[in-house]
């Protein structure tokens, strides 16, 4: 009898999510350009014909793994916005990244970072949607330091602006140093280096 999994070439136990998982990881460690159709392909477990007819091209794929991968990683933002100080914002985001950026279990630094930092001008809208991606995050921490100075918890001379800057900057530099090897224990010191020049409001105040 004919196989009826041979129109697409999908095996019969084929999972979507778990595919999808797997792209993400190449992406995440090889970045968009570096990852090849047969690097995707294999990890997936499909052949290109397949890979086409569920995810569609290449490109669409990235930004499906994208939105993955934000799935799983946005959280920390979003909980690190809730702390009731501008510090604990700061403190959980770095060194919530210092952790998670540096697990076993998963390619090394930010899939964001790393995809931003490999695409040439021939990948223009994918890395514009990389960097759309980190300039939103930035404006949400610009807004939420704002609130921090409105409500007396940073200076009143401080620009939220600058502090949103310094954190994203910070925050892309552990990425980078993680995916470069820099290990957990050294990226939570420079948390800490962070955290002990992070302008405070005196008690005076």
């Amino acid at each position: 009898m004919k196989d009826p999994t041979r129109k697409t070439g999908r095996p019969r136990t084929f999972d979507a999510d778990t595919a999808l998982d797997n792209a993400m990881k190449v992406f995440w460690q090889k970045g968009y350009e570096g990852s090849s159709l047969p690097e995707l392909t294999e990890a997936m477990g499909m052949n290109r014909p397949s890979m086409y007819a569920v995810f569609g091209n290449k490109e669409n794929l990235f930004r499906l793994a994208l939105e993955r991968y934000g799935v799983i990683h946005d959280p920390l933002l979003d909980a690190a916005l809730k702390e009731p100080t501008a510090r604990g914002v700061v403190e959980h985001l770095l060194r919530g990244n210092a952790h998670t950026l540096t697990g076993e279990a998963t390619p090394r630094g930010c899939m964001v970072i790393n995809g931003a930092l490999a695409c040439s001008d021939d990948a223009l809208p994918i890395r514009q949607s990389l960097i759309d991606r980190l300039a939103a995050a930035e404006v949400r921490l610009r807004a939420r330091f704002e609130r921090a100075r409105d409500e007396g918890d940073l200076p009143p001379d401080l620009l939220p602006e600058q502090v949103a800057k310094l954190v994203t900057t910070t925050s892309n530099g552990i990425a980078v140093q993680a995916a470069a090897g820099a290990s957990r224990e050294q990226l939570q010191g420079v948390v800490d280096l962070v955290l002990r020049s992070f302008p405070s409001v005196s008690p005076s105040r």
